[in-house]
């Protein structure tokens, strides 16, 4: 579940986010399937608000640099990284639209134009 001040426009956000995701009706509840996880955008309410509060979910892409990029380009802004890691693998943190933290991690490779 993500918290977010703005339903719809998360829902809206977060398929750009991420294309590859399928949105389901479920109850009258619509959530975003990526392959058997599920992202579920909620109200944010006095007892959980939206931003960073510590849990950071990563999400694994064979593009790290290409994903990276086309987060920022739909807003989300830098938050930790990107940075080298183990096994040539790099990872980022950035902050969605409305303060959620999202982590990426993905192989490092350069980038040709």
């Amino acid at each position: 579940m993500i918290h977010v001040p703005d339903v719809p426009a998360a829902l809206d956000w977060y398929a750009r986010a991420f294309p590859e995701a399928e949105r389901r009706e479920v109850n009258g509840f619509t959530l975003l399937d990526l392959g058997g996880a599920t992202l579920e955008l909620v109200p944010a309410d006095a007892k959980v608000a939206s931003g960073a509060a510590g849990s950071v979910v990563y999400w694994a892409t064979p593009d790290f640099e290409g994903r990276l990029a086309q987060w920022q380009a739909l807003g989300a802004e830098l938050y930790r990284g990107p940075m080298d890691i183990e096994g040539g693998q790099r990872m980022a943190q950035v902050r969605d639209p409305w303060g959620n933290l999202l982590g990426l991690r993905g192989p490092h490779r350069e980038r040709t134009a």
